[in-house]
């Protein structure tokens, strides 16, 4: 072949290839930039296709447009694994044999560790899983501020301190987002309780929103980048979350820089016109309660389906409010669902069975120990195991995060596997079928009988292990109802009791996603605080409990002596759980599309303000009956002299914090160094400290690390409700370094010019 004819076919090669790259639309033109193609996707759809992308057309799916090849977006409860597959228009399971996942750590767990890098391997791996089943959106991860040790959903959040919450959230978004799966962080803002949750009216000061309840959300928009934020059920001064127009248009879009969807919790949205003006995109699950109740209405009744559409074409509403959603949807499925980059995902391999047993390991917290503890097995020990948990599934109820497990290791299996044929099991309590809002009743018979079993069999054994806690029924640590009590239900501290009395070599394993009241605590010589800790609960558990792990938890949260001592309920009913009205609205009128007006909700006032949690406890000199941060170890930690690069600030410089801290045990450990900074006299009240730097690190006996915290201007700043904005006055702060947030072991002071 000679020369010009080769010429002659590469060019007419060549131009059938720019006539092929020519036909392809810009939106499916993967080498273009996302806002290109959005634009011209856009361009393209008529409005009946730009308003069905705004609310849903099952249970978990909303529409894409078929028409131009642009798919739908499939969502999945979480975020602590992928939830079992529900039927396309009811809340049922569709029994499948194929959607069965490794459950993870909850959050609560995961915010124990105190480990940013596990909350990355976390969001790693879950995100696999998700992927793998083919969702685009993960229902999660959850920064609602733990406020009360009532309320239901605890377990799901990271904790009493936003910026503990917000330092973990980040590494779990980035890491699941590049599974092409996107994080959705919930509930946008206030959903710090389950009672009335779909109409308490919450007011509180710009102080207590900015400097407690926002930051985890801002970090996870501008740090994390994250895709997707859904809604809260509440309102906020008057105004339902999903679509408040403070919240989402003011400070998530227009503070903040949001240019991802705002998807509703199932049943949020309210109205129309709100929500069309005030920041919603996506609407989910509409008249139901989210969770069990069926609704007669179709999809194409949805408040930003027909109704909307209508208000457009009559003008009510303008045009552009469905353009600006659409634009936001599109670019959420280009990121997902039409990126063609994007792993294959994997489900309950091995590497995520690892993951999710090196996060639990992590997480555990040892609150108590005079020597029993580690418990190393040794021939003919006899071993009694107490406590429902210990053999409870406890990825069951609870809610959205219920889950469908390949494998569950219990605690009872692990134990006897440590331990070997000495084990013995006593039940001691029952709680029944796990059920929203509705509970198993136990004759106080068969409670009775139990425990004395229990008892009976503590007096000839040579240890007893006690694992109960709290579980995922109603009323206990479960959506859609609050705790109604502080102590442990289904007389549980008699129990504890009465084993110890027959036996003084009780450690109490306990297992839960709140904090409990502990009358027991000075007769015991162990606690270990577990939580729900998924798949390998079992196999974490008995390497703490044996000291094949270290133990290396802090908890996120206080743990008050009684709950009066919680800054929450120091005010009374206005406070928490709230003053009901007597034409309070009800669920009937939010099936019904009705809008409850603000005089008939529920009344809340966050009367403690910016003191929540250790914030209060420091403040007010109500000390902890565990304080925020705490958590022992098997070795001991000996905190040396701070030092700081400078006393003298200025106010866009920083100051270094330098501690050195040594194992001075017999055993490899890791410690949590905690960094609080406290304004030592301000014009407005300021808590005494607040956390504003930690590090997790691993010590061999002996050995010693130099621990630096870079302190910024940011670290100084409170939230001045008059100017709208952060401000940083001159003064003397001191840096308080410790193992908790009762424990400070140094301190060193400077000044900021």
């Amino acid at each position: 072949m000679n020369l010009k004819r080769i010429t002659i076919l590469c060019a007419a090669a060549i131009g059938l290839m720019t006539a092929a790259t020519a036909a392809t639309p810009v939106y499916l033109d993967k080498t273009q930039p996302i806002e290109k193609r959005v634009d011209d996707a856009l361009s393209r759809m008529t409005l009946e296709e730009k308003v069905a992308l705004c609310h849903a057309q099952g249970k978990f799916s909303s529409p894409g447009v078929p028409r131009l090849g642009i798919p739908e977006l499939w969502m999945s409860d979480g975020p602590h694994g992928v939830r079992a597959e529900i039927n396309w228009n009811d809340w049922g399971y569709s029994n499948r044999t194929n959607d069965s996942i490794t459950a993870f750590p909850a959050l609560t767990a995961l915010a124990a560790t105190w480990n940013p890098a596990m909350s990355a391997l976390y969001g790693k791996n879950v995100g696999e899983e998700a992927r793998y089943r083919k969702k685009d959106v993960l229902l999660g991860p959850g920064v609602n501020i733990y406020r009360t040790p009532l309320n239901g959903r605890n377990f799901e959040y990271m904790g009493e301190d936003p910026y503990l919450a917000g330092v973990m959230v980040v590494p779990y978004i980035q890491e699941l987002q590049k599974n092409g799966v996107a994080a959705c962080v919930k509930h946008f803002a206030l959903n710090n309780q389950e009672k009335w949750r779909g109409n308490i009216n919450v007011k509180l000061s710009d102080r207590a929103l900015y400097e407690i309840y926002l930051p985890a959300f801002k970090k996870a928009v501008q740090e994390g980048k994250v895709w997707s934020i859904m809604g809260a059920y509440n309102k906020i001064w008057d105004e339902h979350c999903c679509h408040n127009a403070r919240l989402l248009n003011d400070i998530l879009r227009g503070e903040w820089g949001f240019d991802g969807v705002v998807i509703t919790d199932w049943g949020g949205a309210h109205d129309t016109r709100q929500a069309a003006l005030n920041g919603l995109d996506i609407e989910m699950g509409s008249f139901t309660n989210g969770l069990t109740s069926e609704s007669g209405f179709g999809y194409n009744q949805y408040y930003l389906a027909d109704p909307y559409y209508n208000m457009i074409k009559s003008g009510e509403v303008p045009e552009s409010t469905v353009n600006d959603k659409a634009r936001r949807i599109l670019r959420l499925i280009f990121r997902t669902v039409m990126d063609t980059n994007k792993p294959l995902g994997s489900l309950t391999t091995d590497e995520h069975y690892a993951a999710a047993k090196e996060i639990g390991d992590q997480s555990i917290v040892l609150l108590k120990n005079t020597g029993i503890l580690p418990l190393a097995p040794k021939p003919g020990m006899k071993v009694l195991v107490v406590g429902e948990n210990a053999t409870r599934a406890l990825n069951q109820g609870g809610g959205s995060s219920e889950l469908k497990v390949k494998d569950m290791f219990s605690p009872l299996d692990a134990l006897r596997k440590v331990y070997g044929p000495g084990v013995k099991y006593a039940m001691g309590y029952k709680t029944g079928r796990p059920m929203y809002a509705m509970e198993d009743t136990i004759p106080v018979s068969v409670l009775d009988s139990l425990r004395d079993e229990a008892i009976a069999m503590a007096g000839e054994a040579d240890y007893v292990i006690y694992i109960g806690g709290l579980n995922k029924n109603a009323y206990q640590d479960c959506e859609s109802t609050d705790r109604r009590e502080y102590n442990l239900p289904w007389n549980q501290d008699a129990l504890i009791e009465g084993l110890v009395k027959a036996n003084p070599n009780v450690i109490v394993a306990n297992v839960s996603g709140n904090a409990y009241a502990m009358p027991w605590i000075d007769k015991v010589p162990a606690v270990l605080q577990s939580w729900y800790l998924g798949t390998m609960i079992g196999p974490s558990m008995a390497d703490v409990i044996s000291g094949k792990v270290n133990p290396s938890g802090k908890l996120p949260f206080s743990f008050p002596k009684k709950l009066e001592d919680n800054g929450a309920h120091h005010y009374g009913e206005i406070s928490y759980p709230g003053i009901e009205s007597e034409i309070a609205g009800n669920a009937a009128d939010d099936l019904k599309g009705a809008d409850v007006s603000a005089g008939r909700d529920p009344q809340q006032e966050y009367l403690e303000d910016i003191l929540v949690g250790y914030r209060w406890h420091d403040t007010k000199k109500i000390p902890a009956l565990f304080p925020f941060g705490h958590g022992l170890s098997y070795t001991n930690f000996k905190y040396g002299k701070a030092t700081l690069s400078t006393r003298t600030v200025g106010p866009d410089g920083t100051v270094t914090v330098t501690v050195p801290v040594t194992n001075t045990g017999k055993v490899a450990g890791q410690e949590v160094v905690q960094l609080y900074i406290g304004d030592d006299k301000a014009r407005v009240l300021r808590p005494q400290k607040e956390l504003k730097g930690f590090e997790k690190v691993t010590l061999a006996p002996g050995e010693t690390a130099q621990v630096t915290f870079t302190v910024s201007p940011d670290d100084l700043k409170f939230f001045d409700d008059a100017k709208h904005e952060w401000v940083a006055e001159p003064g003397t702060f001191t840096a308080y370094i410790g193992s908790s947030s009762a424990d400070i072991r140094a301190k060193a002071s400077f000044r900021l010019k």
